[in-house]
């Protein structure tokens, strides 16, 4: 049973989750946290954080791990890495075939145009859900959260970003 709910619970991820990996956060966070509660706030944004720095999509990383997490084998892995992956190649194998037919027609346009807010919206939510007492750990965490996102207006390097907080919180911590 447990293998069918994480199968069904990735694959409606891979489906909804428009706007690529950051974005998908906030549905994993809900399915994951929220909904079914094989994982904690603060064991998702380590997730998350490993997830960031491996090579591969964040949402893969992510379903790869709770696929192993819940079931406790490769198995688990495997079938939740598939079920998000599923969707959005489907969908990008339809859409390629459809792309010459479809690519002036209004409605698409008009459907496109319409997600491009959605995802930003998904994305700030994504933000939000790891904003909390639970998932920082001290006011220090908010200092360096605020530097870090401050320097990307500033258009510093993310890997300067990266390795500049590893080195703070190694200091600090």
């Amino acid at each position: 049973m447990i293998y069918l709910q994480l199968f069904l619970s990735y694959l409606k991820i891979g489906f909804f989750g428009f706007g690529g990996g950051i974005a998908m956060i906030s549905l994993i966070n809900n399915e994951v946290v929220v909904r079914r509660a094989w994982l904690t706030s603060k064991e998702l944004t380590d997730i998350v954080a490993i997830a960031q720095m491996t090579p591969g999509p964040i949402a893969v990383n992510c379903a790869t791990y709770v696929g192993y997490t819940v079931t406790g084998n490769i198995w688990g892995s495997l079938l939740s890495t598939f079920a998000v992956s599923l969707p959005p190649m489907t969908i990008m194998l339809l859409i390629c075939y459809f792309y010459k037919r479809l690519n002036h027609n209004r409605f698409v346009e008009g459907a496109l145009a319409t997600m491009r807010p959605v995802m930003v919206g998904m994305i700030g939510a994504a933000a939000l859900t790891f904003v909390s007492k639970e998932t920082f750990v001290d006011w220090k965490s908010y200092i360096i959260f605020a530097v870090c996102f401050a320097a990307t207006w500033l258009k510093v390097s993310p890997i300067l970003l990266i390795v500049l907080a590893a080195v703070t919180g190694i200091i600090l911590y």
